[in-house]
């Protein structure tokens, strides 16, 4: 049986990098329209959805935009979603279509970007990734984070989630990408500690009540919480709404909804 060969990949470069190779690739693109609906149904505004940076993904001419890329000085080895194809060119990769969700760090540097894409029940929110492709790189599970440097901040999953709960209650939001995806979480909450966090409220889907797999991530982040010695308490609300997200827009847009979740 024939044996994949070994593909060479980049190892991951800096965060400043990438913040300046991302920002300067998220500005060649645009938002359609229903990307831009779908987030004003979230409670959005065209201002909000301009500060966060989301855009669609593009589906033609990534080889073009690395190429313009390069000439402008900006760097794409070691950048998460850039390869070099057969014939050695620079490209992005060519994913499903969705929005595009630059994923930051608590300065504000874009460390990765995130997909949320279109007409998908499993997987719907994955990295931007190169790997397995030449000279390409992986993404890492990096936290999210929104909002001023706060004593206490509200810890959830999902950058998209976390923003449009930042809008919506004016809160300090961190974001992990899943409650079974810990490995930076305790490097970003060092560094925030350094900066004055002290408390900290977690705010995870209501499935967390039901889900046993979701329970056991729960568990340990509680675990990892107690063990860094942080003060730390959880959100609960009306289970018929999955997120706070979803629970705190229905509240300020005066919308309602039946129990099977049906908009009244």
């Amino acid at each position: 049986m024939a044996t994949k060969p070994n593909i060479e990949e980049c190892p991951i470069t800096d965060v400043e990098t990438r913040h300046a190779t991302y920002s300067a690739l998220l500005s060649k693109l645009s938002l359609s329209p229903d990307h831009r609906q779908n987030l004003h149904n979230r409670g959005l505004t065209d201002e909000d959805i301009e500060r966060f940076g989301y855009k669609t993904t593009p589906i033609l001419g990534t080889t073009a935009i690395a190429r313009q890329l390069q000439t402008e000085g900006f760097y794409l080895a070691g950048v998460p979603g850039f390869y070099r194809t057969d014939d050695d060119t620079w490209s992005f990769i060519n994913e499903k279509r969705g929005i595009l969700i630059p994923v930051r760090d608590i300065y504000g540097h874009i460390q990765g970007l995130q997909i949320r894409r279109d007409d998908c029940n499993k997987r719907k929110f994955r990295w931007v990734s190169s790997t397995e492709k030449k000279d390409g790189c992986r993404a890492e599970g990096w936290t999210h984070f929104v909002g001023p440097m706060r004593p206490l901040i509200i810890l959830t999953e999902g950058p998209m989630k976390s923003d449009v709960i930042h809008v919506l209650t004016g809160l300090t939001v961190l974001a992990v990408p899943g409650v079974n995806a810990l490995t930076q979480l305790r490097l970003t909450l060092e560094e925030l500690r350094k900066n004055g966090l002290e408390e900290i409220k977690t705010a995870f889907d209501m499935d967390f009540l039901t889900n046993w797999h979701v329970q056991n991530g729960y568990s340990n982040l509680l675990s990892l919480l107690n063990d860094m010695g942080f003060k730390f308490g959880t959100y609960i609300w009306d289970p018929k709404y999955k997120g706070l997200d979803d629970y705190v827009y229905a509240l300020i847009s005066g919308r309602r909804t039946n129990d099977d979740g049906i908009v009244l």
